[in-house]
């Protein structure tokens, strides 16, 4: 697109009353690149805004403490017994034939 003055001139009165560039480009009949190509030539920018929002930090919540931490001295580990080692049954020649015999026959 050729620019003339005339277009120049409304397309800094329409950026300045802050139409885009899209809506720019429609008044002017000419695409949405080449008016913001011809608003960077000009050096025409707009100011960055900064942003509503309004961040609010947020303290990390405080853990209740132990219920052993309330005692004035510390409370002993409580240690369980250790297990007792069984010894295994011990069984005769015969009866663990015995116990192999019925093992195969409830397999059959």
């Amino acid at each position: 697109m050729s620019w003339d003055d005339r277009d120049v001139a409304l397309l800094k009165e329409l950026w300045v009353l802050g139409h885009s560039a899209s809506q720019i480009a429609r008044r002017l009949g000419c695409s949405r690149n080449a008016v913001c190509g011809r608003l960077t030539r000009l050096g025409l920018k707009r100011g960055h805004t900064p942003s509503t929002a309004k961040p609010r930090i947020r303290p990390v919540p405080k853990r209740r403490p132990a219920l052993s931490a309330a005692c004035a001295r510390p409370v002993g580990k409580k240690v369980s017994k250790p297990l007792e080692k069984r010894q295994p049954k011990e069984l005769s020649k015969r009866q663990l034939y015995a116990m192999l015999a019925e093992a195969v026959r409830n397999t059959g």
